[in-house]
């Protein structure tokens, strides 16, 4: 039986309505979190100056018994490891179960949306004249949303206080998601279509649309980002143009094109605030100042592996520790304005020598004055794989300037003020998130302004060469910790063919377990107390964790950036053996996970 005249009304209304509906459920739900997130800040403000009930005697932590008072605080640590320790695997891809939870009930809403209430008049259940236009009248409606995780100023990011990595991944979600229902208007649509229909303007920027969008999701996909990131910038800029132009023509007549403005106006903002922001923090090239290359960066070969790039920044260019910026170089880049994010490997600071104490000695003077590319300067460590960075590398062996635009910065940086512990982990390059961590840390524990008692630095790297990398800053900051501060430095070198080591976290320092003389770090790593270097053996993350937590009295704060691998074997670690209830009710410390993703965006 087919459908009647008073089913097109009734269709039309449903179109109409169910796309906003769906925002319903959306503003809401993000209101919700972003109060939850700003709640929380305020929370541990107040509550930052409260002392552990646990007592140290001689060095070892002593728990009291379970307290009922712990309870909230029990629950929150068992929220986090269900929704974001808990992983799924499935190939390449990773998800934890707050991303799995959010896909699902974000493909069920949106499903549910396009498909309720579409039985017509007569009793034909899922007749296409409710739903055919209705899913696409809906996948438009989530288009501004698409748009919004997709921009580096990013309100829903404001709103939430969700990283660019989690940002990022919704961004892709819904996307796809949005994809999959266009798909379906489409098919339906070009199975029923009237001869000679094809040859309009109507069904071919539809067309065109839908397979520009297509094209995107492919090119969009891990691997290809990973071989190909050029080929996705590139594409992933004219297939959005292409896709967001021959939308709004498709859906002119129809009269749902609104949907697109709001998306081609946020697009447009975001633009704009970045080519503002351009301008603002790279003033000498757009005229602003005298002398050219004023800002013109040095870039050195570290290694085979690594390039370091320093500039001086623009005086009102601030930033947190960990937080990332886009670099523009035309001189490298195949298209002149390519932007690529690489995190800031050094500290902001508005003094001209950053004062860690009111009368600092003789060496912590000269230790200063080691670091102190890493105070007043824009440094980046950029791991060297193929494209951009291969180019780049190319360039490096040239020794000379580089022209480079930064934009940012952009990205999400724990506070390590407010724990007792902090426990820093990267792997290869991804010390340039966990250093500027670990020398803030440090800096503001010697000026009074954290409650940190312990910091461990742990670094997994392949080759001793990689510790010239950051050597002598590495030695300079720990020298620089104020006397309360226990400092920890733990550096593993897996590519060496040595016996292993045994799991014990104390393993010796010094030339006796690094290696042989003429390869080794220079004699401040060796002499220093703090430093321990291994060789041939992997970190046993789950032991030094586990060892950590139970010399830790309050919050304990876990920061990793490295592979896959190693973030996943972080959150393993971080689970109900270390942060279960009962350890919390006993008086476990509360165990908080950053984790910064490696890798494409």
């Amino acid at each position: 039986m087919g459908t009647t005249s008073a089913d097109a009304v009734l269709a039309e209304r449903y179109n109409q309505e169910y796309a906003y509906q769906v925002w319903w459920l959306i503003a809401p739900f993000l209101f919700l979190v972003g109060l939850v997130h700003y709640g929380s800040v305020v929370l541990r403000v107040i509550t930052s100056k409260k002392k552990s009930a646990d007592v140290e005697v001689d060095g070892q932590v002593v728990r009291h018994r379970a307290s009922v008072r712990r309870l909230p605080l029990a629950i929150t640590n068992v929220y986090r490891v269900l929704a974001f320790r808990t992983t799924f695997t499935i190939g390449p891809f990773s998800l934890n179960l707050a991303e799995v939870a959010l896909t699902i009930a974000y493909i069920v809403a949106l499903f549910v949306w396009s498909f309720i209430n579409t039985t017509s008049l007569n009793g034909t259940k899922f007749a296409r004249q409710y739903y055919n236009n209705r899913v696409a009248n809906i996948a438009c409606g989530q288009l501004p949303l698409v748009v919004a995780l997709g921009t580096k100023n990013n309100i829903v990011g404001m709103i939430t206080g969700l990283s660019h990595e989690k940002i990022n991944y919704m961004h892709r979600m819904t996307a796809r998601v949005v994809f999959v229902l266009l798909s379906v208007h489409a098919g339906v649509r070009l199975k029923f279509l009237k001869s000679g229909s094809l040859q309009t303007q109507f069904i071919q920027v539809g067309i065109l649309a839908i397979s520009s969008f297509g094209s995107l999701i492919i090119v969009s996909l891990r691997p290809v980002r990973k071989a190909a990131y050029e080929l996705f910038f590139f594409l992933h800029f004219i297939m959005v143009l292409i896709f967001l132009v021959g939308g709004y023509i498709h859906t002119k007549d129809p009269g749902v094109a609104y949907w697109f403005w709001v998306s081609f106006i946020i697009w447009g903002l975001d633009r704009f605030i970045r080519l503002v922001r351009l301008t603002a923090f790279n003033y000498s090239y757009f005229g602003f100042k005298r002398g050219t290359g004023t800002m013109d960066a040095d870039i050195e070969l570290l290694s085979p592996h690594l390039v370091r790039l320093r500039l001086f920044r623009p005086p009102h260019f601030h930033w947190s520790p960990g937080q990332a910026a886009y670099l523009i170089m035309p001189g490298v880049s195949t298209i002149p304005f390519e932007a690529h994010p690489f995190t800031i490997a050094s500290v902001d600071t508005t003094d001209d020598e950053p004062q860690w104490k009111a009368t600092p000695t003789t060496e912590e003077k000269e230790a200063l004055a080691e670091t102190k590319p890493y105070w007043k300067e824009l440094v980046f460590l950029i791991n060297v794989h193929s494209g951009f960075t291969r180019k780049l590398r190319d360039v490096s062996e040239k020794g000379s300037k580089l022209k480079v635009f930064v934009d940012g910065p952009y990205g999400k940086s724990p506070d390590l003020t407010k724990y007792d512990t902090s426990v820093l982990i990267a792997g290869g390059s991804g010390v340039s998130f966990t250093l500027p961590l670990f020398l803030d840390g440090i800096k503001n524990a010697a000026a009074g302004n954290s409650n940190a008692k312990r910091i461990v630095f742990i670094w997994s790297i392949r080759d001793r060469s990689h510790i010239a990398w950051i050597s002598e800053t590495l030695g300079a900051a720990t020298k620089l910790a104020p006397a309360g501060l226990d400092v920890s430095v733990r550096i593993f070198i897996t590519g060496e063919d040595v016996p292993q080591q045994s799991d014990d976290v104390s393993v010796k320092s010094g030339k006796e377990t690094y290696g042989t003389e003429g390869k080794s770090p220079p004699p401040s790593l060796f002499e220093d107390p703090a430093v321990q270097i291994t060789s041939g053996s992997r970190a046993n993350l789950k032991y030094i964790l586990q060892k950590e937590a139970d010399l830790t009295c309050g919050r304990m704060g876990v920061t990793v950036c490295g592979s896959q691998s190693i973030t996943a074997t972080v959150k393993n670690a971080l689970g109900f053996s270390i942060a279960g209830p009962s350890t919390i009710m006993k008086g476990g410390p509360s165990i908080t996970l950053h984790t910064e993703a490696f890798g494409y965006a």
